[in-house]
């Protein structure tokens, strides 16, 4: 039967608030509702509209970022650090964390990180604690190749919502690039080959390539380049939960993190920059095959500069938790923006057996009447 533990031994953290925001009602801590988009108060059921602002934010300079390093988040805010799992959690001065949300583990200690650079936006939890359980299980029942009492006999954990860090990068790009341009040619070539026992010439038109080196200039803005700033959150899983609609991002607000976690940055500003040059090394290349023309178009080399680089700060939501299943432990997360779920699950032998004795059955049979016809 499965089973929502809201006492589990905890393999998935407690919710810890990371700010407190009080009911104007009853004077009681309360919470982002991503079902309504309010604080609401868990006591009395009052709720408290958020006024939305979008984009209001500068992109800050990315090299003077570099220069000064003296960031900070706002002030009381403290950061953990899971011994077990490296994860740093952000939470309010008054707030403890007795475990990782993001591991389960409870070696959780006090550290002496600043909080770092504060978010400048951020896209609020749209799918609620509730939604993301039945997304679960409507995807649990898909586990295909999972054991058939899967479905009757999991236990599932409690989720913790989590603000993921990620960073974005602005530039103007200007390159310039040197490629080896092919172009086909025929030439008619006779040669001898055996016919019927007997050496006969045939002729033969074969393709040969004509070579020339070119240079040339290739110019690209690059807007929101995404980088995610954490290498602690089920790295193998959390691209599969991708990607955000940024079209929704909003104004940084500490209330959205009322009730929920946020996760300090795994991934310094430096090395997210690093990430994004590769990324947009890639886009270069291919808009610099787009704009020269060839039969085959080989890039020697590229040399490019950048200027006006510019970066933003912004948290993503996630909901992240595991289930039991024969005393092992599976984790899985959801997309706390559009509900989208991935994770790991067991396998049946037996099924996947069966799949493949049906595949090689096939293939017997197609062999066998091909070699019939």
């Amino acid at each position: 039967m499965n089973q929502y533990k809201d006492n589990e031994t905890r393999d998935a953290a407690i919710i810890e608030q990371t700010e407190v925001n009080q009911c104007s009602s009853c004077g009681g801590n309360t919470v982002y509702d991503p079902s309504t988009g309010t604080l609401k108060c868990p006591f009395c059921g009052n709720e408290q509209e958020l006024e939305k602002t979008f984009h209001n934010v500068i992109e800050h300079d990315f090299l003077k970022a570099l220069e000064e390093n003296n960031h900070s988040w706002d002030d009381g805010e403290r950061v953990f650090n899971c011994k077990n799992c490296g994860a740093e959690t952000i939470l309010n001065e008054h707030r403890i964390a007795d475990f990782c949300s993001f591991c389960g583990s409870s070696h959780i200690t006090l550290s002496d990180h600043g909080a770092g650079i504060k978010p400048a936006l951020i896209v609020p939890f749209k799918i609620s604690q509730e939604e993301a359980v039945e997304k679960f299980k409507s995807w649990v029942k898909k586990r295909y190749f999972a054991p058939t009492k899967l479905i009757q006999s999991y236990t599932l954990n409690t989720l913790s919502g989590a603000y993921i860090p990620y960073w974005t990068f602005d530039a103007e790009t200007s390159s310039s690039y040197i490629v080896r341009i092919g172009t086909y040619y025929y030439v008619t070539v006779t040669r001898t080959v055996m016919q019927d026992g007997k050496p006969t010439q045939v002729t033969e038109q074969v393709r040969k390539i004509s070579w020339r080196t070119e240079t040339g200039h290739y110019r690209e803005f690059f807007d929101d380049v995404l980088i995610r700033a954490s290498n602690n959150v089920a790295n193998n899983l959390i691209h599969k939960v991708e990607p955000f609609a940024l079209s929704e991002l909003v104004d940084y607000q500490s209330a959205y993190l009322s009730g929920f976690l946020a996760e300090r940055y795994s991934i310094p500003l430096n090395d997210g920059w690093h990430e994004a040059t590769s990324v947009i090394d890639g886009h270069i290349r291919n808009g610099i095959y787009g704009q020269v023309y060839g039969d085959v178009v080989e890039i020697v080399n590229v040399d490019t500069d950048y200027e006006d680089i510019t970066y933003k700060h912004i948290l993503l939501p996630i909901w992240i938790s595991s289930f039991h299943f024969n005393k092992k432990m599976y984790r899985f997360l959801v997309n706390g923006q559009t509900g989208r779920v991935t994770g790991q699950s067991p396998i049946s032998i037996v099924k996947v057996s069966i799949l493949v004795a049906v595949i090689l059955a096939i293939i017997a049979v197609v062999v066998f009447f091909s070699d019939i016809l």
